[in-house]
């Protein structure tokens, strides 16, 4: 595994309100733990109000769809987080739930990416898809410079290659590592546990407007 340096950066966004979304989701802390790298004002929180005041909103997770979905609805989540118009990043978990249909427990999700999330189907290829891929194909919002690095993975299900794909990433098939549509930006894998190209993609998306 070949990871490429990026020139030392202090970084900063101290200036910004940044909001991550609380929900029945692991993982939330290790997202928490990257953002005091690069600001010290964010919260973690399921109020509405202060989502939709938020500069940019992060919406983590690891989890299962179908309980995860139940939550957002029962705390009127998803119509806040469907109709956000600040920069919004769904990562892992989250991306998926941006799609209009998770195959996982056949669940309706937020429909943001009109695309069907899909098991992995592999006879020779463990899943979940569990540890560090490279990323191809990098166009849009993802530095160009994340071409060939090495990102963490950690799932079972994946969001085919489409129009609006960002980044891919090949196990068995090749998939939708990051996606975009207008404000909505996602990444399958975790950068909060990235190491430098990670936090490089973290920083491409709080600079984006």
């Amino acid at each position: 595994m070949v990871l490429v340096s990026y020139p030392p950066q202090k970084v900063r966004f101290d200036n910004m309100k940044v909001a991550v979304i609380k929900y029945n989701a692991g993982n939330i802390r290790s997202v928490a733990f990257a953002l005091e790298r690069l600001t010290t004002d964010f919260a973690i929180t399921d109020n509405p109000e202060q989502i939709q005041s938020a500069d940019k909103v992060i919406f983590p997770g690891v989890g299962e769809a179908s309980s995860t979905m139940r939550y957002l609805v029962d705390k009127k989540l998803d119509g806040v987080i469907r109709n956000l118009k600040q920069p919004t990043l769904g990562i892992c978990l989250g991306m998926q739930l941006m799609c209009r249909h998770s195959d996982e427990n056949n669940t309706p999700c937020l429909g943001i990416f009109d695309e069907t999330v899909q098991l992995f189907s592999s006879a020779t290829l463990k899943v979940p898809h569990m540890g560090w891929n490279d990323l191809k194909n990098v166009n849009g919002w993802i530095d160009k410079r994340a071409e060939g690095q090495f990102c963490y993975f950690v799932h079972s299900y994946y969001v085919p290659q489409n129009a609006l794909t960002s980044a891919s990433c090949e196990y068995g098939i090749t998939f939708s590592a990051a996606m975009r549509k207008g404000n909505f930006y996602a990444v399958q894998f975790h950068p909060e546990k990235s190491g430098e190209a990670g936090q490089k993609i973290l920083e491409n998306f709080l600079q984006h407007s």
